[in-house]
This record gives C-alpha cells, sequence and structure tokens, in this order.
C-alpha cells in the first residue's frame, strides 16, 4: 500500500494520472495491449481530466466500465455510461466494454464477465464512497461472490452522496439498485488506484486506514489486502487521519 497526500484535488488529480498512465505503457511495452478499469463520480474528474491528456498509445487500451444504475437511461445526466464518453471515450480511442442496464441485463452482463475474465486488468481507478463503499458494494458488502458483476441495492447514504454531488434533484429519484462490480472481480487488477479527494471523504479514509480488520461494513479496507494499491489523497481527505 501506498499513501500520497497532495495539497488539493487538481494536484492529486495530476499524480493519479501520471501513475495510471505509467502503468498503462508499461503493460503496452510488455504485451502489446493494456486494459483498465474506470470509475466515475465527482471524485474522478481531475483523475480523468488528467488521464486523457497522457502519452499513451489509447488505440491499445481497451477500458471496462465499473458501475451503473439499474434502470436509468444513457441520456440522464446521472448516467455514468454517458459521464464515460463525455470524459473518457469521447477523447481518447480506446476499446470499450460499458455495463449496459437496458435490454436483458443478465445476458449483458454473461457478455461482460466473459470479455473481462478473458484476460488480465492492468490497472483499476477504484474511488472510495463516504460509506467506505468500493463500486456500488455498500456495508455490508459481498466478500464471497466470485461473479464478476452483481445487481446490487444502495444504501441510504450511498444515495444521499449521489444527491449531493448534484446528479439528481431529490432523493426521491436516485435509484435504489444498481450493476456494480464485485470486491472479488476488482482485486484481480494487477495495480489500484484510488483517487479520494475532498473533505466529504475523510471519514471514509480514516475508518479504511485506521480499522485494524478487513470489514464488509468498510467496503474499502478489503483494498489494503492488495499487493499493489495506491492511495492518493489531498489535505482535506486525509484531515481525520490522525485524529
Amino acid at each position: 500500500m501506498a499513501v500520497y497526500i497532495l495539497d488539493n484535488s487538481e494536484e492529486l488529480g495530476e499524480k493519479a494520472a501520471d501513475l495510471i498512465a505509467k502503468k498503462l505503457n508499461e503493460a503496452i511495452e510488455k504485451r502489446g495491449q493494456a486494459r483498465i478499469i474506470l470509475s466515475t463520480g465527482a471524485s474522478q474528474f481531475e483523475t480523468i481530466k488528467y488521464l486523457v491528456e497522457k502519452n499513451v498509445d489509447w488505440e491499445k487500451v481497451t477500458m471496462f466500465h465499473l458501475d451503473e444504475y439499474l434502470e436509468l437511461p444513457e441520456t440522464h445526466k446521472a448516467s455514468f455510461r454517458r459521464y464515460l464518453k463525455e470524459r473518457f471515450t469521447s477523447k481518447v480511442p480506446v476499446k470499450v466494454h460499458f455495463v449496459n442496464t437496458e435490454g436483458d441485463v443478465e445476458e449483458n452482463l454473461k457478455e461482460l464477465t466473459r470479455e473481462i475474465r478473458k484476460d488480465i486488468i492492468d490497472i483499476g481507478v477504484i474511488g472510495i464512497g463516504e460509506n467506505g463503499h468500493i463500486a456500488f458494494n455498500d456495508p455490508p458488502a459481498d466478500f464471497e461472490t466470485r461473479e464478476a458483476y452483481r445487481i446490487v441495492s444502495l444504501e441510504e447514504r450511498c444515495r444521499k452522496q449521489q444527491l449531493n454531488e448534484g446528479w439528481f434533484p431529490t432523493l426521491d429519484e436516485v435509484p435504489f439498485k444498481a450493476v456494480s462490480m464485485t470486491p472479488y472481480q476488482i482485486m484481480q487488477c494487477e495495480t489500484i488506484v484510488s483517487s479520494v479527494p475532498g473533505e466529504r471523504k475523510a471519514e471514509a479514509v480514516r475508518n479504511t486506514l485506521k480499522s485494524e480488520e478487513v470489514t464488509n461494513m468498510v467496503p474499502a479496507t478489503l483494498l489494503k489486502t492488495h499487493k499493489d494499491w495506491h492511495l492518493f489523497l489531498d489535505k482535506e481527505s486525509s484531515s481525520l487521519i490522525d485524529s
């Protein structure tokens, strides 16, 4: 585990993007391709902004999508497919596998599982939620399943986070269910990079780092057992570490 504390979210995003690009380039040099998982949300704005500017042979990169709301059309401003298309896939020529939550969702997930398990995932860009979740694996997260993706229920604090970030006008409009990559599948990444800026994430960061055990009540504690986890914080998100 490596922890980096930067002054602000801009510096955090740039440094995280530097590392992600380095890992992608190493994979391309070694295997002729690279495979990445991208998370979304407000906490990833700066990381993705800087990542698309990096010198990477993007045509040799395949991107997998981490999670998506169930029964939310791609046209909705909160859609993570829309988010990634606007901020990432429209700017770099990567191959893409989205979490498609429209149509036959179960069949979509079977196909996505086949694709993600064809080869190793070089790097996962995995945020941490205010409730300590990774992807949409809210506490108590299922650490036992060996599925790649599953349909999950969103707990209230997670739904309030989406409201407070401005993706929905009212709490009632935040979906109750989503498709999420599982903790098991996340942990299969060769490297995990977590960009976690902002004061609202300080409690989750403290709970993750200070917990003496891995617990599904703070799902991000699982990341501490990964062989190559890099956690990027700013002054605000790191403010409670010593408390």
